[in-house]
């Protein structure tokens, strides 16, 4: 799959929640952390601790991204007018890999990370193989012509596990999606809630 392939649901496990709403994430068989000293009772969780959490959730679920990049885009929602929190879903939404994932092309957002890197994805018909491509409202994102048979896409486009969002408009028959708008974080299904203004606290501290 991707780098972090073999150790995502560990991000599962750490965080206590199974953030991505898979049947096989092992929080729905043990909610407790990995390692040796994960079934410990925790405290509770300071001011920072709980903003940490809050950070390291929202960055986890969009395949782990680098905190460099997490900090880059959280910058520009600061700088963007408007609800920082708003724009900061906006703008993770708006990544080629999450309209990929989201559009069930592929099961996880870790395989969508991989898929658009090996160029198996056109935007507006212009291969573009870099997973945070910013897309803009309006662009139409296709798998490509040799690539719509791949095991992958087969398995993602049958899984009944989720739904394909309102913001998104989907045609599976010819491996096509229309990024129709900029969601807001009550549009996205997350499986869990995510608190999207604790992150905001962390960085603004």
């Amino acid at each position: 799959m991707s780098k972090r392939a073999s150790s995502k649901y560990k991000i599962d496990r750490r965080m206590g929640e199974n953030i991505w709403g898979r049947p096989k994430s092992p929080v729905n068989r043990r909610e407790y952390g990995p390692g040796q000293h994960g079934q410990r009772r925790k405290g509770k969780l300071s001011d920072f601790g709980v903003q940490l959490k809050a950070k390291q959730k929202l960055k986890g679920y969009y395949g782990d991204i680098s905190e460099k990049q997490f900090r880059a885009i959280y910058d520009e929602a600061a700088r963007r007018k408007g609800d920082t929190p708003e724009n900061l879903i906006g703008l993770l939404e708006s990544r080629l890999d999450a309209i990929v994932y989201r559009a069930k092309f592929v099961p996880t957002i870790f395989a969508a990370r991989q898929f658009v890197n090996h160029g198996h994805v056109t935007v507006n018909g212009v291969r573009v193989n870099i997973g945070s491509y910013r897309c803009k409202a309006g662009d139409v994102i296709e798998v490509r012509e040799r690539s719509k048979q791949l095991a992958i896409v087969l398995e993602a486009v049958s899984l009944a596990e989720r739904d394909v969002p309102d913001y998104i408009e989907a045609d599976h028959s010819k491996m096509k999606a229309t990024f129709g708008r900029v969601p807001g974080l009550a549009d996205v299904p997350y499986p869990v809630i995510m608190e999207p203004h604790l992150v905001i606290e962390f960085y603004s501290r």
